[in-house]
């Protein structure tokens, strides 16, 4: 049983840690607090939202595009996965392992399903095709792993939030490494991979970014200039500049990596905007979800004017957590915590 809602525009097995705190030229207190461009409630909706119920409910969220252009995503309460295809709204559900919990999944080019087992402490691979689950357990000083994103190779990064690591599987081996964060409840969260293939991270239990060394394994943190910022998720465009939401004072950053400048926007919805989950598309427009307003509220940002340029109420509710962009089909898909799993088409 689903629905469909339309919402059209209205206006590792080793350890190795070496943790070094990097110090960076920062923009002033009163650079960084820039105001939008535009007042947030003159801002057009450029995005058309499709919505799918889950007639299971269990929290569904971190939707991935297979191959096959079919969307997987993770019941992270209800403690499955399952798959929707997007032309009909037809949804099979897969079993994982009690207590699994997943809480990220990613799609591997052969179809392979990837997801994070959070309460259990293991990566696994669902076969799409059998439903046959292969599981990777973690060292024992990993027990959450949280988000996955795969390198050239596609072995695997992650992050394990509350073991405070970021982690390296190879899908092969099934070897594990990882590094842990300088200080206890730093919390690594979102993770993406820049250009050359090195991971960035966000510690949304500090005000630091997080860079990984691939040659060293170490791990190098980057503070954030404002001591109260708590960075959730994060992008990085084809510049290499890294762009974080603070979710903790609602504002939108950027982080140069060459010149070690920071630079910052307050949300439309302003300090209590509480912005989430994010998606790059191909005309450099990050999509943020602020999850602050009920029901949440999907901005768009002009990566290259450097401006807020959409804003679109997210009828189906909250909350918006991690998002996915499909680069071929030019969408983003993102799941909703009371049970639906949402594509956004930019215009």
């Amino acid at each position: 049983m689903f629905r469909r809602y339309l919402v059209f525009p209205a206006v590792v097995s080793s350890l190795l840690f070496v943790s070094s705190l990097a110090c960076s030229s920062v923009a002033s207190a009163s650079e960084a607090e820039k105001p939008s461009v535009k007042d947030s409630s003159s801002l057009p909706s450029l995005l058309e939202l499709e919505s799918f119920e889950v007639e299971w409910g269990g929290r569904p969220r971190d939707p991935a595009v297979a191959p096959d252009g079919m969307v997987w995503f993770c019941g992270q309460a209800g403690n499955y996965i399952a798959r929707l295809n997007p032309e009909t709204g037809a949804m099979k559900q897969f079993s994982v392992p009690e207590g699994s919990h997943p809480h990220n999944l990613i799609v591997a080019s052969d179809g392979g399903v990837w997801y994070a087992g959070n309460q259990n402490a293991h990566i696994g691979r669902i076969d799409p095709e059998t439903g046959d689950i292969k599981q990777f357990p973690m060292p024992e000083e990993i027990t959450d792993p949280h988000t996955l994103v795969f390198d050239s190779d596609e072995n695997i990064w992650f992050t394990a939030q509350h073991s405070n690591a970021i982690g390296h599987l190879d899908t092969e081996s099934g070897k594990v490494r990882f590094v842990t964060a300088s200080e206890k409840g730093s919390r690594p969260y979102g993770i993406k991979l820049d250009s050359n293939g090195t991971p960035w991270s966000v510690l949304v239990g500090t005000n630091k970014l997080g860079v990984v060394d691939t040659d060293s394994f170490t791990l190098q943190e980057i503070d954030i200039p404002r001591e109260d910022a708590r960075p959730r998720r994060i992008e990085i465009t084809s510049d290499n500049n890294i762009w974080y939401v603070d979710f903790n004072d609602g504002y939108l950053g950027q982080y140069n990596p060459e010149t070690e400048q920071f630079e910052e926007w307050l949300m439309p919805e302003g300090h209590d905007s509480q912005p989430y989950g994010t998606a790059l598309d191909s005309e450099g427009r990050i999509w943020i979800g602020e999850t602050g307003p009920y029901p949440n509220v999907m901005i768009g940002f002009d990566s290259d004017s450097q401006e807020f340029v959409s804003k679109t109420i997210i009828e189906s509710g909250g909350s918006v957590r991690h998002m996915y962009y499909d680069n071929e089909k030019d969408v983003f898909w993102f799941g909703v915590d009371n049970g639906f799993i949402v594509k956004g088409k930019p215009n």
